[in-house]
C-alpha cells in the first residue's frame, strides 16, 4: 500500500475535521472546529499563491492513500511564528540564594513568561489516524516537513521549533494548567485550549501573570508535568531528537509540554537532503529513502527505493507514480532512518 504527502486542498476540510475529533484534546494546531480548520486551509492556499512571502505563513500537508485517495494524516509548517500574535512560552530557570545566618544555599526553580522564540519557524499539527500507526507513516509525515523546508529554504527562519503536547489526564484536563494558568483565567484547560486555537494568543498577554512563578508554589501534579510529553508523544520526541532537536528549558504555557528547538540547517533531514536528476524509473530496488518532487502546491513526497546510477539516480515505479515524477525530473531525497 502506497502513501504520499501532498499539500492540503480546501476539499480536505471534512477529512481534517474528522481527524481533529480523534485527537483527544491538547492539539492546538488541529482543533475540532470547522471554522478554525477552514481558516487554516485558506491561509495555506494564500501562502501557496504568494510569490513575495512576508510574515508568518502556514502550510498544511496531508498524508494520502494513493489507491483510495483517503486522507489519513496531517501536519503543518509555520514560517515565522509570532508575527500575527505574540508567541509565548515559559522558560524554566533558577535563582540561587545564600543565607549566611543559616549557612545554607537555596536553589529555586522558576517559570518566566517569554517570547524568546518569536520569529522561529515551527513544525506542528502532526496527527496520524489511529488506523495507520504502523509501517513508518508517522516518520513519513514528520520528515516530509523538513524536505518541504529544504525545497523552500528562503521562506523559513534559521531556528525551528516543535511543541509537544504535555500531560493530559483521563478526563481531558491538564495538571499543569490547573496548577497555574487556570487560577488566573477562570476556565478549564479544554475551554482555554479551544479558545486559543480559534482566537489566538492575545488573551494570554491580557491575563497571564507577568512575574516569574516559583515552581515550589505549584501543586505536586503541576510540577511533575513540567517538560514532560504526553505518553503518545514520546515517539515524536525521539524522532525530533534524532533530527537534532533539543529541549532547552522552554515549555508550553497551556499544558507544560516540552518545546524542542534546533538550528534549521542542522536538522538532519535538511542537512542530508540531496537533489538529483531521475535517470531511470524501474523495479530494480535500492536503498529506502524519502523522495520529494515539486514546489509549493505541487509538492509531493513518498517513500521509495533509490539507487545511484550514472548521471543521477533511479527510483522505483511506485514512488515515482505516487509523487508524479518521471525520467529527467529533478527530485530531492534523503535516506530513511
Amino acid at each position: 500500500m502506497t502513501f504520499r504527502i501532498r499539500v492540503a486542498r480546501p476539499d480536505d476540510l471534512q477529512a481534517l475535521y474528522e481527524m481533529a475529533k480523534l485527537t483527544g484534546g491538547g492539539f492546538t494546531n488541529l482543533p475540532p472546529d470547522r471554522r478554525a480548520l477552514r481558516s487554516k486551509l485558506e491561509r495555506s492556499q494564500e501562502a501557496l499563491a504568494n510569490t513575495d512571502p512576508k510574515g508568518d505563513e502556514l502550510f498544511v500537508l496531508v498524508l494520502e492513500n494513493v489507491a483510495t485517495n483517503e486522507v489519513r494524516g496531517t501536519c503543518q509548517l509555520f514560517t515565522h511564528v509570532g508575527q500575527r500574535y505574540p508567541f509565548y512560552s515559559y522558560r524554566l530557570g533558577n535563582l540561587t540564594q545564600h543565607s549566611a545566618a543559616l549557612s545554607r544555599t537555596f536553589r529555586a526553580d522558576m517559570l518566566s513568561l517569554a517570547t524568546d522564540l518569536e520569529g522561529s519557524s515551527e513544525v506542528g499539527g502532526l496527527f496520524l489516524h489511529p488506523g495507520e500507526r504502523a509501517g513508518g507513516l508517522g516518520l513519513l509525515l514528520a520528515r516530509s516537513r523538513y524536505l518541504f523546508i529544504a525545497q523552500h529554504r528562503a521562506r523559513f527562519a534559521d531556528r525551528i521549533l516543535a511543541e509537544l503536547r504535555g500531560v493530559i489526564d483521563e478526563a481531558g484536563g491538564s495538571p499543569f494548567w490547573d496548577g497555574l494558568a487556570g487560577r488566573f483565567f477562570g476556565m478549564n484547560f479544554q475551554d482555554a485550549d479551544q479558545f486559543n486555537a480559534v482566537h489566538g494568543h492575545q488573551f494570554i498577554a491580557d491575563l497571564f501573570p507577568k512575574h516569574p512563578i516559583y515552581t515550589a508554589m505549584l501543586s505536586e501534579s503541576a510540577r511533575a508535568a513540567i517538560g514532560l510529553p504526553h505518553p503518545s508523544g514520546r515517539a515524536a520526541m525521539r524522532m525530533l531528537e534524532n533530527e537534532g532537536f533539543a529541549h532547552e528549558n522552554y515549555i508550553d504555557i497551556f499544558d507544560g509540554g516540552p518545546t524542542m528547538t534546533a538550528k534549521t540547517d542542522r536538522v538532519r533531514s535538511i542537512r542530508e537532503a540531496r537533489t538529483d536528476r531521475i535517470v531511470a524509473v524501474d523495479d530494480d530496488g535500492g536503498a529506502q529513502a524519502l523522495v520529494a518532487f515539486g514546489e509549493l502546491g505541487n509538492f509531493q513526497c513518498a517513500f521509495g527505493g533509490v539507487r545511484a546510477v550514472e548521471g543521477g539516480i533511479a527510483i522505483d515505479r511506485a514512488c515515482a507514480g505516487a509523487i508524479g515524477a518521471e525520467a529527467d525530473d529533478v527530485v530531492m531525497h534523503v535516506g530513511r532512518v
